[in-house]
C-alpha cells in the first residue's frame, strides 16, 4: 500500500473542532428529521445536556425504496434553523455530488454515508471543497479500503475530513453490525485524522450502549455519535436503536460521573 496522505501533520489541527470547551465530546441526534418541532425538542435536549453536535439524516438511503427517505432539502433547511438557534454545529447526511453546495450551505459537516464509501464520483467532488466532512466506513469494507476512501478526498485537495467507525456486518445477528475494535486502533496508528465511532449503527440497540460507550471512550477516540429521538417508538426509522431523551439524560449522568 502505497504512502497514505492522511497521515499528514496537519490534519492534527482538526481534533480541536471536538475539544470544545466543558462540552461532552457526543454527536447526537434523530436517524432522520422528520419535522422542526422534533429537532427542537432534540435540541434544546442537546444543550440541557451540553453537547454541542447535532446529527439528523436529510436524505435517507433505504434498502427498500418504499421506506421513508427523508424530507430533502426541506429537513436541511430545518437543521440549519435549529443550529443557529441554538449555536450547534450540525452534521447530516448528501448522497449526491449535485447536492454538495446545498450540503456545505445548511450543515457544518457533509457526511458520507456507508453506502457511499465507495462512491468515488462524491468523494472526489466533496475533496474538491474545503467544507469539513465525516466520511463513514462501509459496511462490509476492510480498513486498507475504508483509508483508500479517505485518500480520494485528501487527495483531491480537501484536509477537513473526520473517519466514522460505523460496525461491519458479520453472521452474529445479536447486534446489527459488529464494532470493529481493531479498526479504532489501527486508523490511529496509521493517520492523524479524526475518529468517530457511532454506536448506534454498529449496535442497533439500547440495552447494552452505556458500558461500550465508556469501553470506547477510554481509546481517546474524538466523538461518539448516538441516535436520539423525542419519541423512537413512532420514528419513521431505525427505531429500535434511538434512545428516547430521558434515557440519553440518564446516559449523559453515568458517562460524566
Amino acid at each position: 500500500m502505497e504512502e497514505l496522505l492522511v497521515k499528514m501533520e496537519e490534519f492534527k489541527s482538526l481534533h480541536k473542532m471536538f475539544q470544545i470547551e466543558q462540552a461532552l465530546p457526543l454527536i447526537a441526534g434523530p436517524c432522520a428529521i422528520e419535522n422542526y418541532a422534533q429537532m427542537e425538542l432534540v435540541a434544546q435536549n442537546l444543550v440541557k445536556n451540553n453537547v454541542r453536535f447535532i446529527r439528523g439524516g436529510a436524505y435517507k438511503p433505504r434498502t427498500s425504496p418504499y421506506d421513508f427517505q427523508g424530507l430533502g432539502l426541506e429537513g436541511l433547511k430545518i437543521l440549519d434553523d435549529i443550529r443557529k438557534k441554538y449555536n450547534l454545529i450540525a452534521i447530516s447526511e448528501i448522497m449526491d455530488p449535485r447536492d454538495i453546495e446545498t450540503g456545505m450551505k445548511y450543515t457544518d459537516v457533509i457526511q458520507i454515508g456507508s453506502r457511499n464509501m465507495h462512491n468515488y464520483s462524491l468523494l472526489k467532488e466533496v475533496g474538491k471543497t474545503s467544507h469539513p466532512v465525516l466520511l463513514k466506513r462501509g459496511m462490509m469494507s476492510t480498513v486498507n479500503e475504508f483509508l483508500l476512501a479517505a485518500e480520494y478526498i485528501v487527495c483531491n485537495g480537501n484536509k477537513n475530513l473526520i473517519l466514522c467507525e460505523r460496525g461491519i456486518r458479520s453472521f452474529d445477528s445479536n447486534t446489527r453490525n459488529i464494532l470493529d475494535i481493531a479498526c479504532i486502533c489501527e486508523i490511529k496508528q496509521q493517520t492523524n485524522l479524526p475518529l468517530v465511532v457511532d454506536l448506534s449503527h454498529s449496535l442497533g440497540r439500547k440495552d447494552i450502549i452505556l458500558p461500550i460507550v465508556k469501553a470506547v471512550m477510554t481509546m481517546q477516540v474524538d466523538a461518539i455519535m448516538l441516535e436520539i429521538h423525542n419519541d423512537p417508538n413512532h420514528a419513521l426509522s431505525d427505531n429500535n436503536q434511538q434512545l428516547s431523551l430521558p434515557e440519553f439524560d440518564v446516559l449523559v449522568r453515568h458517562i460524566s460521573s
